[in-house]
């Protein structure tokens, strides 16, 4: 072992999914109990058992995310119910906690065709209230003929052909995107003959292929920014429950974590591990992104003797024992490590730590200022 590390991490799947699970329920930190069993498993060497909890775990993990796909879906339609005035009716959210993957499939399966529903009569909705806004106004075109005497297009016939099409018109388009495809519509009040209709039809045909293509630019812009907030997320949650198990575990083995790991959340995320035995000496550990682990041992003093450095020897040796400790009761919590890099105890002299450094640079301005004064 060494005195200076680099370690590479890696979380077990159970850990990864079951820290899903639980933001996804909105809980705090902490493995759901599946995921727990799953690790317990895995420490035990139970091969079968562990992939029967880790299975469950997927399938429940998959269910959630389903469900909450579901609950954002209801929300939208909700709020463009509510923009156009509709009377349609929608199913209320689910709370996914306490529900078992089964219970939560089976929801999401009767759901999807009420929502389907919902969003089919929305868009009939939005499409009659268009129609109204045309063909409730008298329209000099649609009534009137022309002067040749060629018969005017019939407005029910219009009317029904101009209905037929927007309701293809996706429910949720935008109020840019409605408003353009409204105002070609409006252009059927002066059609004067059936050709003119067609024409004004075919307008709004173009101008609501328009509207559904950004409006399913912006859902898939919707879904990255939610999955880019997802991702970001897990790594946080991830990055936190590492920094909680490494906390415990060296603060069972009597070290002190000087200022919580809270301060990793600082720019350069380093932190202290200290003991009571060791007044020379600390360790300075980085944990990124719950990838890395990089630790070394510094001097809070210089090295002055050779005794001085056969200590740090020993306080070297002391130190990589207990990292492998360490290491095995994480490897138990399903946060593996592999070292990546590593220095023997003795190979260097230990660095002094920046603080101490400081200290002695600002006591030698100070000598240096009272030896010009004297």
């Amino acid at each position: 072992m060494s005195s200076g590390i680099d370690a590479d991490i890696a979380l077990d799947a159970a850990v990864v999914l079951s820290l899903g699970m639980t933001r996804l329920l909105g809980h705090g930190a902490g493995l759901a109990g599946r995921g727990a069993e799953a690790l317990a498993a895995l420490a035990a060497g139970r091969a079968e058992a562990r992939a029967a909890a880790l299975a469950e775990v997927r399938t429940h993990e998959r269910a959630l995310r389903e469900t909450v796909e579901r609950n954002a879906r209801i929300a939208a339609l909700a709020e463009t119910r509510a923009k156009i005035g509709a009377e349609v009716p929608l199913p209320g959210r689910l709370d996914p906690a306490e529900r078992s993957a089964a219970e939560l499939t089976a929801w999401c399966a009767a759901t999807d065709p009420v929502l389907d529903e919902a969003e089919r009569r929305l868009s009939e909705h939005l499409a009659a209230q268009v129609g109204a806004q045309i063909f409730d106004v008298p329209a000099e075109g649609l009534a009137a003929g022309v002067r040749d005497g060629s018969p005017p297009p019939r407005a029910a016939d219009v009317r029904e052909h101009l209905e037929r099409i927007m309701v293809r018109l996706l429910p949720d388009a935008g109020e840019a995107e409605r408003r353009a495809v409204a105002e070609a519509a409006r252009l059927l009040a002066g059609a004067a003959t059936p050709a003119d209709a067609e024409g004004v039809l075919q307008e709004v045909r173009l101008r609501i292929q328009e509207a559904n293509r950004r409006t399913r630019e912006r859902r898939e812009e919707e879904r990255r920014l939610a999955a880019e907030r997802d991702a970001a997320e897990q790594a946080e949650a991830e990055r936190r429950y590492v920094l909680d198990s490494i906390t415990a575990a060296f603060e069972d083995m009597g070290y002190e974590v000087q200022a919580g790991f809270e301060t990793l959340t600082a720019e350069d995320g380093t932190v202290t591990l200290t003991k009571g035995a060791w007044p020379d000496h600390s360790v300075r550990m980085r944990v990124d992104d719950a990838a890395h682990v990089r630790a070394s041992m510094v001097r809070e003093r210089p090295a002055e003797s050779e005794d001085d450095r056969r200590v740090d020897v020993e306080r070297e040796r002391e130190w990589c024992e207990a990292f492998e400790a360490a290491r095995e009761r994480l490897a138990g919590e399903g946060i593996r490590s592999d070292v990546a890099w590593r220095l023997e105890p003795g190979v260097r002299e230990l660095p002094v730590s920046a603080e101490a450094r400081q200290t002695r640079g600002r006591a030698a301005q100070r000598e240096r200022s009272r030896e010009r004064h004297k």
